[in-house]
């Protein structure tokens, strides 16, 4: 087992599903630490009105999935589409995650216990 603090997370635009082996001290046996999951924008909104809205949530989801990755070393990142992209700019633009090093992956939709099987795979 690793001493490393890892974190590994599938995303999409809606949902991330977020496995890590440590808590905030301590490094143990590869978890789901939990799930972040964002509203979705109404279609009634203004375009410019929509815009705005769509990127506080998103700052919003994404501080919510740093919530649970805080201390991690390492993350792996995996989803479809560019979501995992955003997130890693996000993270890399943020102080408190400047040094961590990031990995991406690209898969299709992943329930909690295909997440885990999949981040302890990127691990092993």
């Amino acid at each position: 087992m690793s001493e490393k603090k890892l974190a590994g997370l599938w995303i999409d635009r809606q949902k991330a599903i977020v496995v890590t082996n440590h808590d905030s001290q301590d490094v143990s046996e590869f978890k789901i630490a939990g799930t972040v999951e964002t509203e979705v924008k109404d279609p009634k909104f203004y375009e410019q009105a929509a815009h705005s809205a769509e990127n506080k949530l998103r700052v919003q989801f994404f501080k919510e999935v740093g919530q649970l990755i805080t201390n991690s070393e390492e993350l792996f990142i995996t989803g479809p589409g560019i979501s995992q992209e955003e997130l890693r700019n996000y993270l890399l633009e943020t102080p408190q995650f400047k040094n961590l090093k990031i990995e991406l992956g690209v898969s299709q939709k992943m329930d909690e216990k295909n997440v885990l099987k999949e981040v302890i795979h990127h691990y092993s």
